[in-house]
């Protein structure tokens, strides 16, 4: 593992998926706190690239995300992510185990955190069994196209399945509004991921011209300490 985390501690991690001038303007409103993850999200990474995880890193002193979902190449997607300053990085619960194998080492050496993301994966539980490690993290995702139906919803039960055998960090993501955080740990999450989103966005989250300094406080009440 990239570094220990304290024991029963949960987390809020927030994520970017505009542009560059968007962390400029909020994530130096956001007061540090060692409960509050940031992360790089796959849209943004795929507009500003390593420079835009590297911009995240200069703002933020504790543990930046990089949402590169990895499907394949996972040495190089790694280094990619930790050259630029990431400590923790993502890959496809659905790419092949040989690659999810080379992922979590590949973390491993570079001292960052490992993070599966299940999206798409019916059994979550049975797609860590084949694995030759285990990775540091996993994530409860319902996506951002699922959101506008009522029939999706974000697979809590997968968390009891996956805590009753291995011991990993477990997040929730997909539409969670600042006020439902408690929900998620109430359901045995670690982390719940909160998307920061503009007006025009039909998506939920944080929206992008909320008072960052009132709002982080409030949600940081609801993950105690």
């Amino acid at each position: 593992m990239a570094m220990k985390l304290a024991p029963n501690r949960r987390y809020i991690q927030i994520a970017f998926n505009g542009n560059t001038r968007q962390v400029r303007r909020i994530l130096p409103r956001i007061p540090y706190d060692p409960r509050i993850w940031i992360e790089a999200g796959t849209p943004y990474i795929k507009r500003e690239g390593a420079a835009g995880i590297a911009l995240i890193s200069r703002y933020w002193r504790g543990i930046v995300v990089a949402d590169l979902k990895v499907t394949d190449g996972a040495f190089d997607e790694v280094n990619f992510a930790a050259n630029a300053g990431a400590r923790a990085v993502t890959a496809m619960g659905s790419s092949p185990i040989a690659t999810l194998n080379k992922f979590i080492e590949a973390c491993q050496s570079r001292r960052v955190f490992s993070l599966i993301d299940m999206l798409g994966v019916s059994d979550p539980l049975k797609r860590l069994m084949p694995l030759t490690h285990k990775p540091d993290g996993v994530i409860i995702h319902k996506g951002r196209d699922e959101e506008s139906s009522a029939q999706a919803m974000i697979r809590y039960r997968d968390i009891g399945k996956i805590r009753g055998k291995y011991d990993v960090l477990i997040s929730v993501a997909g539409g969670l509004l600042p006020s439902k955080v408690r929900t998620a740990y109430f359901n045995g999450a670690d982390i719940a991921i909160l998307n920061i989103v503009r007006n025009s966005d039909p998506n939920e989250g944080i929206n992008e011209n909320s008072n960052f300094r009132r709002l982080i406080p409030q949600i940081l009440s609801e993950v105690g300490e």
